[in-house]
C-alpha cells in the first residue's frame, strides 16, 4: 500500500511570530514554539504547517521575503529551526513550510541588483516593461489597498510587475535560472528534513503575465510537474499543498494524473459550507461537495473553516454573499474586505454559539479529505476589528489569563500584534489553561474529535456518497474503506429532529442534488446498470448480522443507541453523530 501519510493527517497552521514568545521581546519565536510542542502533540496534531519565517521587512505578514535560506532574526536562527524540526519529528509530527516563490520583497538582494544594473543576471529574474501597460489597473488582488499591478522604479528606469502589493515584485518563472533557484530553495529545506511545502498563490506563481513571449513553454502548468518531479526525486514522501482558489474546470490542471500537486485547499466546499451554515440547510454544501471533478486516488482535498486570510466568498453570487452577512448578523462596513470576503474568525460569525462552532468543526473533520486547523481555532479565539485589514484575525495565541494572555512577558505595547483583552473573546477567560481545566470546553472536545478521527481512516482514505434524508437540514455522508463503513450525520438546523435515511435501495431520482456523488466499486457492481449506476441497489446497512449494528462514536450529546435506523435517527438542533456501521473498531 502507498504511504500517503497526508490522507491521515491533521494539519495545524502556525504563524511563529504570534504563537509563543520565548525570549520576552514581544515577538513569537522558535524557542517559544519548541516549548509548546507537547501541547500541539497532545491535541492530536501530526503535521505542522509553518507560515513564512524567513527574513522579511514584514510589510505583508512575512510573505515579502528577502532571503529564502534563513530564518528571520526576530524568530531565531537556522539552528533553532533544525532543533524545532527534530523535536517535532520526535513527537510524531511532520512539518511542511510555506513556499512563497511567486514574488520577493523589493528589498531582496536579487531585486536590488536587478534595479542597479540592467545587464545583471538578476534583471531577468523579474518582469519588466519600458512603458506602463494599458491593463496595469486590471487584475488587482487587493481592491481599496492596491492601485496598480505595475510600478515604476527610478533606478531601474522601468516598470516592474507585481500581482500583489508594490513591495512584492513578481519573479519570472519563464526564466530557467529562476526555476533553478526554486529547486535550490526546495532542496535546501528538504535536506533539513521537512515533509513538503504549502505553495502560496499557485495560480499566480505560474502565470505568464508580461513574459508571454519570453517563456520557454506555452503550458505554464508544466512548471508544476517539473516542481513535483524535483520534489519526488529529493524526497519521495514529500508533498505540495497548494493555495489555488480556481474554477472547478481548472482543477485537473493542478492534479493531472497525480503527477503534479498532491493536495489543494477546497475553497469551493468552504464557501458553500458557510452558505449552508448561514441558511441552516444542507443544499448549498451538497452543491459544493458535488462541484469538484473526480481527482486521482493519490490526490487529496484539504478542508478548513478559517485560514490566516479573509474568509473568501468569491465563488458565491453577490446575493449569496449578502445573505451570509445578514444571517450571521455582520456589519458589512466593518468586516467586508477586498470586495470578496469577511475578515473575522468563525466564532464571532455565530455569536460564539458553542453548538454551531462544534457543528462546523465536526463537519470539517468529516469532509472527504484532510482537515486543517489554524492555531487558536481549538479554543474558539475571536478577532479584533480595530486592527487593519487581515490583522483582525491574526492576534497572538491566548495561553492563559496572565498578562498578554501568556503569549509574551514583554510590555503590551511591544507585542507584534495586540492580544485580545476585552469581551467574550478576551484572554482573561478564553485561554488554553482555562479550557484544559474544563472537561466540557472546546479544547477538550477538539482533542476527542481528533482522536476519533484518527480511528476512522474512512474519512481520509475512503470512497464517499451522500445518503438521501427526509430533512433539508440534515447532511448524511457514508464513507467506506477496506472493510470499514462510517456514517456522519449533521443537523444544520436549530431545531431537533428525527431524521429518516434512505436505506431501502430505492433509486435517487436522476439529477437530484442528493444523488450519490462518489459511488463505491461495490455499489457499481451491485447496480443493475453496471458502471453507469450511481447508487447501490442493495441495502448496505443490512448485509449481515454484524453490519446491522450502528455504533455511536462521537456526538453532540449522548443519544439512545440506533437499533433501527430505518425508523428514524434522533438529532438535536445543531447536533451531529459519527456512527460506525458493523463491528466495533479501534
Amino acid at each position: 500500500m502507498l504511504d500517503l501519510w497526508y490522507k491521515s493527517a491533521v494539519i495545524y497552521c502556525i504563524d511563529v511570530e504570534t504563537f509563543m514568545d520565548g525570549n520576552g521581546d514581544g515577538i513569537g519565536d522558535f524557542e517559544g514554539l519548541i516549548d509548546r510542542l507537547d501541547y500541539i502533540a497532545g491535541l492530536g496534531i501530526n503535521c505542522i504547517w509553518l507560515m513564512p519565517f524567513y527574513p522579511t521587512p514584514n510589510r505583508d505578514n512575512g510573505y515579502d521575503i528577502t532571503d529564502y535560506y534563513n530564518v528571520d532574526p526576530h524568530l531565531g536562527t537556522l539552528g533553532d529551526f533544525v532543533e524545532f524540526l527534530r523535536q517535532a519529528n520526535d513527537r510524531g509530527m511532520r512539518v511542511i513550510i510555506d513556499l512563497v516563490i511567486n514574488h520577493t520583497s523589493i528589498d531582496h538582494p536579487w531585486f536590488k541588483a536587478a534595479c542597479k544594473d540592467k545587464h545583471s543576471k538578476y534583471r531577468d529574474y523579474y518582469v519588466w516593461s519600458e512603458e506602463k501597460p494599458a491593463d496595469a489597473e486590471e487584475g488587482i488582488i487587493f481592491p481599496g489597498y492596491q492601485e496598480s499591478t505595475w510600478t515604476y522604479n527610478e533606478e531601474a528606469g522601468a516598470y516592474y510587475f507585481h500581482r500583489f502589493f508594490e513591495h512584492q515584485a513578481d519573479l519570472n518563472i519563464g526564466n530557467p535560472q529562476v526555476r533553478e533557484e526554486f529547486y535550490k530553495i526546495m532542496g535546501f529545506w528538504l535536506q533539513l528534513g521537512i515533509s513538503g511545502f504549502r505553495v502560496d498563490a499557485a495560480p499566480f506563481l505560474i502565470e505568464l503575465k508580461g513574459i508571454e513571449k519570453q517563456a520557454d513553454i506555452k503550458d505554464p502548468y508544466r512548471y508544476l510537474k517539473q516542481m513535483r518531479n524535483f520534489l519526488s526525486w529529493r524526497r519521495g514522501d514529500a508533498i505540495i499543498l497548494a493555495e489555488a482558489n480556481v474554477p472547478m474546470e481548472d482543477v485537473p490542471k493542478y492534479f493531472d494524473d497525480g503527477d503534479k500537486l498532491q493536495m489543494l485547499f477546497s475553497f469551493i466546499v468552504n464557501q458553500y459550507l458557510m452558505l449552508a451554515l448561514a441558511r441552516e440547510a444542507v443544499a448549498p454544501l451538497i452543491q459544493g461537495l458535488k462541484a469538484p471533478p473526480e481527482i486521482p486516488e493519490i490526490c487529496q482535498w484539504a478542508h478548513f473553516i478559517r485560514n490566516h486570510d479573509e474568509l473568501s466568498l468569491d465563488k458565491l453570487s453577490q446575493e449569496e454573499q449578502e445573505e451570509i452577512l445578514t444571517k450571521f448578523h455582520q456589519d458589512k462596513d466593518q468586516v467586508w474586505i477586498y470586495d470578496r470576503g469577511i475578515r473575522r474568525r468563525f466564532p464571532p460569525l455565530v455569536q460564539g454559539d458553542e453548538r454551531r462552532i462544534r457543528l462546523a468543526y465536526s463537519l470539517m473533520f468529516t469532509m472527504p479529505g484532510t482537515p486543517v486547523l489554524k492555531a487558536g481555532e481549538e479554543i474558539g479565539m475571536g478577532d479584533d476589528l480595530s486592527l487593519k485589514q487581515r490583522d483582525a484575525s491574526r492576534t497572538p495565541m491566548q495561553w492563559s489569563g496572565e498578562s498578554n494572555g501568556g503569549f509574551s512577558t514583554a510590555p503590551s505595547d511591544k507585542l507584534i500584534l495586540p492580544v485580545i483583552k476585552e469581551g467574550e473573546y478576551g484572554y482573561p477567560h478564553l485561554n488554553v489553561i482555562a479550557q484544559r481545566r474544563d472537561p466540557n470546553s472546546l479544547l477538550n472536545w477538539m482533542e476527542r474529535a481528533i482522536r476519533m478521527l484518527k480511528e476512522c481512516p474512512e474519512f481520509g482514505w475512503g470512497s464517499w456518497e451522500l445518503i438521501e434524508t427526509d430533512n433539508s437540514g440534515v447532511l448524511a455522508l457514508r464513507y467506506q474503506w477496506r472493510d470499514g463503513t462510517v456514517v456522519a450525520l449533521h443537523n444544520l438546523a436549530s431545531y431537533a429532529c428525527t431524521v429518516t435515511l434512505k436505506l431501502d435501495g430505492d433509486r435517487v431520482p436522476e439529477g437530484s442534488a442528493l444523488r450519490s456523488a462518489r459511488p463505491t466499486p461495490e455499489a457499481l457492481r451491485a447496480s443493475p446498470e453496471g458502471s453507469s449506476g450511481s447508487q447501490s441497489e442493495i441495502d448496505w446497512a443490512y448485509t449481515d448480522e454484524h453490519e446491522s449494528r450502528w455504533i455511536d462514536l462521537l456526538g453532540d450529546q449522548p443519544y439512545e443507541p440506533i437499533k433501527h435506523p430505518e425508523r428514524g435517527i434522533q438529532l438535536e438542533g445543531y447536533g451531529y453523530r459519527w456512527v460506525r456501521v458493523g463491528r466495533e473498531h479501534l
